[in-house]
């Protein structure tokens, strides 16, 4: 090894999560794959969160130990948001929407580069490709969300640039973030908008930094929806080196019949949430989706009694 590619792996990769307590399983599962496919790599994690169980802080605790690594949790101070309370949508969102947005703020003078990855996400490989991705002249890298809903998306938002990035991968410049005042324009334009957005940070980011990111090759957030690719048999990519489980069914929930969700399971087992319970369908639309799956995979039977409860549940709601 040279000294430069030396010096390069010496370097801390900073790398940004923000959670509440739904998603620390996600989470913790993401940073293993990250670690175990990584092991010669310097890499700092940080959790931005309302709050934290003693459990999960626990959790983490272990990985540090395991791993040789550092996490640093991040209490989000409710605080932050008091200078937005005049808008009146602004009760209709949960703070968490805006976490990932207040990522550069906590972060600058730390580090000059963070990665910023939403918890349904699996690292199948090295990180040291993106971290050579040059990124000094733009706020972000990111990857192009896929082809209708990025078609949709430029158009409601009247994108000038005619790209839509999916914000589940954000490559950092912080300096470049704060000097273009990103938490601001990007909370605006959520609270400010007179029809919700459909991803509300996201579509936000994408007004905020329309023709100032840098689009990376689709490997670096290659998305995959379970529940759509339930029957297709698609495969997951081997040479994706962030998979992202995008839409509703995630691969911790124990109603997901997808077997690619093994990815997921195969870190899961590794880590200290491996006793972790998977989580069942909370409600009866969530139910709905199991009897599809399940019908889809060819368990028609099990689908039907599955169907039958979903009808039981949505009428018993009402």
């Amino acid at each position: 090894m040279n000294k430069d590619s030396a010096a390069d792996v010496a370097k801390p990769l900073h790398i940004a999560f923000g959670v509440d307590s739904n998603y620390f399983l996600g989470m913790g599962v993401a940073m293993v794959s990250v670690l175990e496919n990584n092991r010669d790599q310097a890499l700092i994690f940080h959790v931005l969160t309302p709050s934290i169980s003693d459990e999960n802080a626990a959790r983490l605790r272990q990985l540090e130990a395991r791993y040789g690594t550092e996490i640093k949790v991040h209490i989000i101070d409710s605080s932050v948001f008091d200078e937005f309370a005049v808008f009146p949508s602004f009760s209709q969102y949960s703070a968490a929407i805006f976490s990932r947005l207040l990522i550069a703020g906590t972060l600058q003078g730390v580090t000059d580069k963070v990665l910023y990855l939403d918890a349904d996400i699996v690292c199948q490989g090295s990180v040291a490709e993106l971290m050579a991705i040059d990124i000094d002249d733009v706020v972000v890298a990111a990857v192009d969300d896929v082809g209708s809903i990025a078609e949709k998306q430029i158009a409601s938002l009247q994108l000038a640039h005619q790209r839509y990035f999916n914000s589940g991968v954000l490559y950092i410049n912080v300096d470049n973030w704060m000097a273009s005042d990103v938490w601001h324009g990007a909370v605006k334009a959520i609270l400010g908008a007179s029809k919700k957005f459909s991803f509300p940070d996201q579509d936000a980011l994408n007004i905020v930094l329309d023709g100032r990111a840098k689009i990376m090759a689709s490997k670096f957030n290659w998305m995959y929806d379970l529940f759509g690719e339930t029957s297709s048999g698609k495969k997951i990519a081997k040479n994706a080196l962030f998979v992202h489980f995008v839409g509703r069914l995630k691969p911790w929930h124990n109603w997901c019949c997808n077997p690619e969700n093994q990815l997921f399971l195969k870190y899961k087992a590794i880590s200290p949430w491996a006793d972790a319970d998977l989580y069942p369908p909370k409600n009866y639309k969530e139910i709905r989706m199991y009897s599809q799956g399940l019908r889809k995979s060819g368990r028609q039977l099990q689908g039907w009694f599955w169907y039958a409860r979903f009808v039981l549940n949505k009428f018993s709601a009402k």
